[in-house]
This record gives structure tokens, sequence and C-alpha cells, in this order.
């Protein structure tokens, strides 16, 4: 390159990285405002099933001795007598000042029966999140750099295995396994962990492995695939005849490279996680979120149930505001 070249490439590069920046803001800004389409949407739908059902709570919470007179007076004191709108509208304003409601039956705030149930959700999503990354980042590495080794052989028929086990059945084969045979771990319940941490992280290890083994498959199966293309490009190639140490290259070049779609891939599964924790919490006892939503909807207890799938909601939302964030860091970074 002659110098007439070099300082015309040295003029163009802020450029470059000017208009880098507005573009970055706007994709962000794409992202939050299709967020908050897709929130406003949930939340409406959402109102909608517990209000539209043909469930009478008036009626249900009086009893069957209750006259028509009561039941009006009932219903205007839920609110119910309004137009379905002006209801939504309403139910949602709360919402967002942090006001769910109360129950119909217990007269409990719905928010705090969600922060009472909620820890045992988070706890079990977080841990699964946790070992899917190190177990299905550790074994896609590995078999990225088996490629075809024994190695490479053993981590895609474990997780072409993996995949297809519900985590309930490998919930009940870890109880059977590691709560009654070799009895290392609890079969359930669940202890807050500023009461018992070590008792705590005994209780949720085995739902959160349960729940992993799905989303540690296909995140090393994806980060097993983007490391192999990864290593054939030339950069890598470069990198190795520069005489670069053999982990720098894979850790800090081919890596970078390979890690956004295999974060794509753990962001697709989060919401599976947050519902599968649902699951798993009728497996091993625990008293969840999902446990509450059970209860709720066979008393038709709309504004629990309605709550509890708001939180649902948000927390799908925020966590893949999360990754795609990570994402595209990653990308900014190349």
């Amino acid at each position: 390159m002659t110098s007439l070249q070099t300082r015309a490439a040295a003029l163009e590069a802020p450029k470059v990285l000017v208009a880098r920046g507005p573009r970055r803001w706007r994709g962000w800004a794409g992202g939050a405002a299709a967020l908050a389409v897709v929130a406003l949407a949930s939340t409406f739908i959402t109102y909608g099933l517990g209000a539209l059902g043909d469930a009478n709570p008036a009626a249900a919470v009086l009893g069957e001795t209750a006259t028509p007179a009561d039941i009006a007076r009932m219903s205007h004191e839920f609110g119910l007598d309004r137009p379905f709108l002006e209801q939504y509208v309403t139910w949602l304003g709360h919402a967002l000042t942090g006001d769910l409601g109360r129950s119909w039956f217990t007269q409990i705030p719905v928010a705090e029966s969600i922060a009472e149930r909620l820890p045992v959700d988070l706890s079990i999503t977080g841990l699964a999140v946790l070992i899917a990354v190190l177990a299905g980042g550790t074994a896609g590495i590995g078999a990225a750099v088996s490629n075809g080794g024994r190695f490479d052989r053993i981590v895609t028929a474990v997780c072409a295995l993996a995949s297809t086990l519900p985590a309930f059945v490998a919930g009940i084969g870890l109880i059977v396994v590691f709560a009654v045979i070799v009895p290392v771990f609890p079969s359930g319940g669940y202890v807050p962990p500023g009461e018992d941490p070590v008792q705590w992280l005994r209780l949720i290890t085995l739902p959160a492995v349960a729940l992993s083994l799905d989303t540690a498959a296909d995140l090393a199966r994806q980060l097993r695939t983007g490391l192999v293309a990864a290593l054939r490009e030339n950069y890598v190639t470069g990198a190795v005849v520069r005489g670069l140490p053999a982990r720098r290259v894979l850790l800090r070049h081919a890596l970078r490279n390979a890690a956004g779609p295999a974060i794509t891939v753990l962001g697709v599964h989060i919401p599976r996680l947050i519902g599968g924790a649902v699951v798993t919490e009728a497996v091993f006892a625990l008293p969840g979120l999902g446990q509450l939503t059970g209860e709720a909807a066979l008393k038709h207890d709309v504004p629990v149930v309605q709550g509890a799938l708001l939180a649902t909601i948000a927390l799908v939302l925020v966590s893949n505001l999360v990754v795609n964030g990570v994402v595209a860091r990653l990308r900014g970074a190349r």
C-alpha cells in the first residue's frame, strides 16, 4: 500500500466509525420498539383471556346463597361491570406501577404472592442457564477441537439423547439415581438462600440439571458447528502463521465469532427454561410460580393468573433484551 493509499484509508476510517454509531443506535431503538409492541400485545391477550372467561368471580366468592343483588354489588366492586377496554387500561396502568390487584378469594395482593414464589423459579432457571453454558460450552469447544475424533462423536451422541429427553422424565430419573439409589441430593422441597445457602443449592441442583439438558445439548451443537467453520477462516490461518498460541487463536479469535449464534440459541431456550421450571416444580414439590398459578386457575382466581402470566412475560422480554445486547456487543467488538 502506498503512502497516498494509507492516508486515504486513515481519512475514511473515522467516517466508518461515525456511521456505525447511528446504525447501532437505530438497531437498538428498533429492537426496543418491537419489544414494547410485543409486551403490549401480550398484556392485552393476558387480560383478555381472564376477562372473557365464563367464570363468575362474584358468585364464586359469595357462595351459593348469594342473591342477584349481592352478585351485582360484588361485580361492581371488582369493576367487572365496566367496558372491557376500560377495565384493561385501568389494569395495565396499575400493573405498570407494580399493583397487580388482589386475589378474589384471599384478598392478598397478587404482587406479594408473586414476589414470594418467583425466587423459586428464578433460582432454578438461573442455575439451569449456568449449567447449560458451562456444560454445553465446554462440550461444544471440545467437539470442535476434536472435529471427527472420539470426543466429537461422544458429544454428538450425548447431545442427541439429551435433546429428546423431556425435563420431567430427566427429573424423575435424577431423583431415582441421586436421591434414592445414591442419596446425595434431596428429592424435593425448597428453602430460601438467605435461610440456608447450602441446603438451597442442594435442593435446586437436580431440578436445574434436569432443566438444562436440552439447552446444553443445542448450545453444544451450535457452538461446535460455528467453531468448526470459524477455524477454517483465513484470519485464523493468518493468526496461526504469525505464531500466535493455539489457545489464544481459539478463545480470542475463533470463539468470539462463533459465540454469537450460540448465544442466540441460548436466548431462544430461555423462555423454554422459564416454562420448564413450572413443570419441574410438580416433580420436585417446589412452591414456585407454577404451583401458585395452578391453584389459582382451579379456583378461577383471575387476578392471580393474570399477574403470574404478566410476570412470566416480563421475564421472557427482559431475558431476550439481555441476549440481544450481548450479541450486539459481540458483533460490535469484531
